[in-house]
């Protein structure tokens, strides 16, 4: 008789999660005005389980996340095959940054996991809120998800569990 594998504990959860995080690159961020649904991929950094990135704040994705406070993310590993699908589905809130401490630290952020984006900046320019708000027109954001779940068919076929956040527990 096959025994079954008990599921992993929050603990392995976690870790697997961070791991997901850690090792890509883009997330796709959904929005809904007057009953009419957007999805939007941006680039993102991340400081556990708090998420930054740039965006024009006129674009469609932002001017939606403002009027409604709610935003859905989703995460995922590229996969091949359905037995490989892993992901992070989440709801929360978007909020501009101002310098500060945590802009800071989101930037150093961005900046390690993006190293590319230096190019972007000739010598004598200001790489901070402000050199970015000038040369590409956007905004640094903070995505807080209140509710997220982790997702791994490597686990079982259809594994979906909810993550308990530590400013959830």
């Amino acid at each position: 008789m096959k025994t079954e594998t008990p599921p992993p504990t929050q603990e392995e959860l976690r870790k697997l999660a961070e791991e997901l995080i850690a090792g890509q690159h883009t997330m796709t961020l959904s929005t809904a005005f007057n009953g009419v649904a957007w999805a939007a991929p941006v680039y993102y950094a991340h400081l556990g389980f708090t998420f930054y990135f740039f965006s024009d704040p006129a674009s469609r994705h932002i001017q939606e996340a403002m009027a409604t406070r709610q935003v859905a993310a989703a995460i995922f590993h590229q996969s091949s095959t359905w037995k490989e699908i892993r992901g992070i589905q989440m709801s929360g809130a978007i909020h501009p940054l101002s310098p500060g401490i945590e802009s800071v630290r989101a930037l150093r952020a961005y900046l390690k996991k993006f190293p590319f984006t230096l190019e972007f900046f000739g010598s004598g320019e200001k790489m901070d809120l402000d050199g970015f708000a000038k040369r590409f027109r956007v905004r640094l954001y903070c995505y807080q998800p209140q509710l997220l779940y982790y997702m791994d068919n490597r686990i079982r076929f259809s594994f979906r569990e909810r993550l308990e956040l530590p400013w959830n527990s």
